[in-house]
């Protein structure tokens, strides 16, 4: 968790210099509640990154997640905090909050083996609990899920947000749209994968699951549901976090969308009060970049000026 921190501090600063003022994170992956601290170090002044909104440890169902596969003796930490059951499920919902979460951050679906598809983890009773001691407490959920039935679980109970949804499908977005759920594709994370497997972009032919993530996206925005933007940076290089616009714009989205996604959208959706928008009453969060990004949008990658809250950061 030391050098997370430290990884964290670091990653912070690019994604503030890459224009981005604000961010969430959606648990810390196995670190506890450093993302907690790191959180209080950037709002205490003592480094520079965005302002932020942490999950804290996140929450999986019992034997869904991972790192697992060791002998029954070894005791390593988990990605995230599993539970079974519905007063599990409340208790931990509770000592996340208790212990400086902003939101909650559940996986409504994971692979349960190496290698397998993904399948639903929570009982429908479990993801409404965790939802309403959630909501009882001012806070609110968001949720990892790639399945139709995932989704469906994790709307019906009452999330924010769906993070992922590669296997949405038109039926299932309708419902996001009309539970007023907003779906976060996460495109860049797909790409960076498959790049990372070999694929070389723009020589060879999409492989299936980028071509998926086309089609399940442009159902997306058939039904009209709200889109926010974020990449799961991370899972590429932080400073980089353009990439996901670029990829929102290739696979379909106007420009002025995706920059409303990237600003007074997610401001909107993820609790962002007082951001997202230029006028009287908001707080200063300004960039600038060197080019027209409604008609290139990879200018988004050339940010000279970022300002937050007032502060300039950089001026080129």
């Amino acid at each position: 968790p030391v050098e997370r921190a430290i990884r964290g501090a670091v990653h912070a600063e690019k994604s503030l210099m890459a224009g981005v003022t604000s961010m969430r994170d959606l648990g810390s992956e196995g670190a506890g509640y450093t993302d907690v601290y790191l959180k209080k170090t950037i709002d205490d002044g003592i480094i520079p990154g965005p302002r932020t909104l942490m999950a804290g440890p996140a929450i999986v169902a019992t034997g869904a997640y991972g790192p697992k596969g060791f002998h029954d003796g070894v005791k390593v930490p988990l990605g995230a905090v599993p539970v079974s059951g519905r007063d599990a499920a409340i208790k931990e919902v509770r000592t996340q909050l208790g212990n400086g979460a902003n939101l909650i951050k559940i996986y409504a679906d994971y692979r349960w083996g190496s290698g397998e598809p993904s399948q639903p983890t929570f009982l429908q009773e479990e993801i409404n609990a965790m939802v309403e001691a959630a909501t009882t407490a001012g806070r609110y959920v968001v949720a990892h899920a790639s399945t139709p039935e995932g989704m469906r679980r994790a709307i019906l109970g009452g999330v924010e947000t769906i993070e992922h949804g590669d296997g949405g499908t038109l039926e299932i977005f309708d419902l996001m749209k009309k539970n007023g759920v907003a779906l976060c594709p996460t495109l860049a994370a797909g790409d960076a994968i498959e790049q990372y497997k070999g694929w070389r972009k723009g020589k060879e032919d999409d492989p299936e699951r980028i071509a998926k993530k086309k089609k399940s996206f442009q159902l997306a925005l058939e039904s009209g549901v709200d889109i926010v933007f974020g990449g799961d940076v991370g899972v590429f290089t932080h400073g980089e976090n353009y990439r996901e616009l670029e990829l929102m714009v290739e696979y379909g989205m106007e420009p002025i969308k995706a920059l409303q996604s990237a600003t007074s959208v997610n401001a909107k959706i993820l609790h962002f009060d007082g951001l997202g928008s230029i006028q009287n009453g908001y707080l200063a969060d300004i960039i600038a970049v060197k080019g027209n990004p409604l008609e290139d949008i990879s200018q988004m990658k050339n940010v000279g000026f970022v300002m937050k809250d007032g502060i300039v950061y950089k001026n080129e």
